[in-house]
């Protein structure tokens, strides 16, 4: 038996990087394993769910689940992890806001299945089959994972604790979120663990950034050779920085590449795709109506642009569809 704090990681719907994200660690993960004790973490060691059951209510001290949620196996999770843990984190963007996962609430979940099942060029389905909740044969009946409608962010499942942004979050910032954590001085419930400033304050291209910007065109990043030391946006290329949470350490600036908004909206914001939208639209050089058409066609994906990681928290939520009638469980087979 061990006397230090149980803890927890799951990964709901995600690509896995936050996963990756805790042993980016390196050899600050061993003052982690020092000072707690991993009692779930199934994607890197033997546990099941029956494990996490067994515990009492509030046995774990924290639960850092990563991920949107997309099926009833994660929303199940979710919700016993919520029991199990006296703090529940959203880990990573998916989790606190839909993350690119949460794209997938601009196609119904028909579409989704009639894209990936039957007309993805790589997929041999002469049958037309789709996955199904439920499967007899024979008399005996298998049931897998339904998969909703809608994809949600972890706190329209359930009550969440602490945020910590990032996608994935830097190793620093996992690193400062359970150092305060354990430390008994955890911030007011809700807030996000990372610094409440815009990522142009932490930008080593901010001074060259102009007191009056405006453009007539942008730019995508593969269509410039972009000047290293020059301001992103005074370059053409959107860069999402303005409307954008500080705290990763301007990872993607240094490395000549544009800020895609992962760390979400600082808490001024209501809807982080709306804020980056005007911060954008702000710099257009035009009054005239066609010219101003023109130049926003140079931005061919503005969802995917501005809502890329936060479409399912924001006011938008999705694109308007009926949801699925649940679908019920297997009944125990008869003798």
């Amino acid at each position: 038996m061990t006397d230090k704090p149980k803890v927890a990681f799951y990964w709901c719907a995600s690509c896995g990087g936050c996963e990756e994200a805790v042993v980016d660690l390196a050899e600050g993960v061993l003052n982690v394993v020092a000072a707690v004790d991993i009692a779930f973490w199934p994607v890197a060691l033997d546990f099941k769910r029956r494990d996490v059951e067994a515990m009492a209510d509030g046995a774990l001290l924290a639960s850092f689940v990563n991920g949107a949620i997309r099926t009833t196996e994660q929303e199940e999770m979710a919700h016993l992890l919520r029991h199990k843990s006296q703090v529940l984190v959203a880990f990573g963007s998916c989790a606190q806001l839909g993350g690119i996962p949460g794209l997938a609430n601009l196609s119904s979940r028909d579409e989704i299945f009639q894209t990936v099942y039957k007309e993805a060029p790589s997929t041999v389905n002469p049958e037309g089959a789709l996955p199904k909740s439920l499967h007899r044969d024979n008399g005996d009946c298998v049931s897998l994972p339904g998969f909703y409608e809608t994809v949600r962010a972890l706190n329209q499942v359930v009550d969440v604790d602490y945020y910590i942004p990032g996608c994935p979050p830097t190793p620093k910032i996992i690193q400062q979120a359970v150092e305060a954590l354990l430390s008994g001085k955890a911030p007011e419930k809700g807030s996000v663990l990372a610094p409440d400033r815009a990522l142009c304050d932490e930008c080593p291209r901010k001074d060259t950034r102009p007191e009056k910007l405006t453009l007539t065109a942008f730019k995508r990043p593969q269509e410039i050779l972009i000047d290293a030391e020059k301001c992103l946006l005074a370059q053409g290329v959107v860069c999402l920085g303005p409307a954008t949470r500080g705290g990763c350490e301007a990872l993607c600036t240094r490395g000549n590449m544009p800020c895609t908004g992962c760390f979400g909206p600082t808490s001024r914001v209501r809807d982080f795709g709306a804020k980056a939208l005007s911060a954008t639209a702000s710099i257009i050089d035009s009054n005239d109506e066609k010219q101003i058409d023109q130049i926003l066609d140079t931005l061919p994906d503005p969802v995917g642009l501005f809502y890329r990681y936060s479409l399912p928290a924001s006011l938008l939520r999705r694109k308007k569809l009926p949801e699925q009638p649940a679908t019920k469980g297997c009944a125990p087979k008869a003798g």
